[in-house]
């Protein structure tokens, strides 16, 4: 019954969406990849096997064909449906920020599924939020409902993924998350699938598979298939010594934005503490795999003025509520009655 209803409010949302275009305008693409229904009868297919035939298409170009002899994907000639349009300038602002090499915060949206603290946080300064879901039993349907709730707010939609999965990452693209950010990343190999999952053919392998996504940015300069590529920040996360033996290999990739010295992981995972001499040179081999590879180089927000660092992960809804009423309250914090009796009466001895 949930997910019924669920599906239900998304569907009137997009009705909705469509009904308010103002005149003269296009309504963004539906989110549905399968609303293709209309032209049916009406399609002709002139290039089609005829019935009953084996063309041999395996290994023969039809006529005018780039791609001549064997279907390969070592070979294959990449088409230009989906080319980036001449001019295209990036739209994604925090995309935006780290080309320029400023400094971005991310705020972290752990254990909320309320759209409305969602937007809070999205409003409140941020340059994108970081919703958790490595660490946090979050859904995948209630953080799609956070992010549409405001998606013009001031912080664009992110997220940490669990892994470099090809279902975790699509759920998160489709849904609309503009930096994709996946932790504990070991090796070349599943810094590629992090990278494969989170972009378009031909950088990446990302199904077509539609989504909010579509919806979402549907209307931005170039069209979203076309951009995404460009616009989409993918940060991954150095956590383990293994992570850190390869940390320049994984920058190296093509597509991976930034890479994440992990504060926490990197002393779990090490056995020695922050300032120690073993623990900084494993932070300092992730600084070095970054600006070897020419990549932009994250950190906790505590890092804000280490060299070379310039996007940080701030923290979490609760915490953002406590400092902003400590900063609210100045003195006055804490400074609750202490009643003799009943529950709020100090304890006694």
């Amino acid at each position: 019954m949930k997910r019924q209803f669920f599906a239900l409010a998304f569907a009137v949302s997009l009705f909705q969406a469509s009904a308010q275009v103002p005149a003269g305008q296009t309504p963004p693409p539906t989110a549905d990849p399968y609303a293709n229904n209309p032209d049916a009868g009406k399609m002709q297919f002139p290039l089609a096997a005829p019935k009953g035939k084996d063309t041999g298409a395996i290994k023969n170009a039809l006529p005018g064909g780039v791609n001549q002899g064997p279907v390969d994907p070592a070979t294959w000639k990449y088409g230009p449906n989906y080319d980036v349009p001449g001019g295209a300038k990036i739209w994604n602002p925090v995309k935006l920020k780290l080309m320029r090499g400023e400094k971005v915060t991310g705020g972290t949206v752990f254990a909320s599924t309320d759209p409305a603290i969602y937007c809070a946080m999205a409003n409140s300064g941020y340059d994108f939020i970081w919703t958790e879901m490595q660490h946090d039993p979050h859904e995948w349907e209630a953080v799609a409902r956070m992010w549409r709730a405001c998606p013009n707010a001031k912080a664009v939609p992110g997220v940490r993924v669990a892994y470099a999965d090809e279902r975790e990452i699509q759920h998160a693209t489709d849904a609309g998350a503009l930096v994709v950010v996946i932790p504990t990343v070991d090796t070349p190999a599943e810094g590629a699938a992090g990278r494969d999952w989170t972009f378009f053919p031909p950088l990446g392998k990302r199904s077509l598979g539609g989504g909010q996504a579509f919806e979402m940015w549907g209307n931005v300069p170039g069209g979203y298939r076309n951009t995404a590529n460009d616009n989409i920040v993918l940060i991954e996360m150095i956590e383990t010594i293994e992570g850190v033996k390869n940390a320049a290999e994984i920058a190296s990739i093509p597509g991976v934005t930034a890479i994440f010295a992990a504060s926490g992981d990197l002393g779990n995972f090490s056995g020695y503490k922050q300032g120690t001499p073993d623990y900084e040179r494993l932070i300092n081999a992730v600084h070095d795999a970054a600006l070897g590879a020419g990549k932009r180089l994250c950190g906790p927000f505590a890092w804000r003025d280490r060299p070379d660092f310039t996007c940080f992960q701030n923290g979490s809804e609760t915490a953002a509520i406590a400092r902003g009423v400590a900063a609210e309250l100045g003195n006055l914090k804490d400074t609750q009655a202490k009643p003799e009796v009943g529950p709020w009466a100090p304890a006694k001895k």
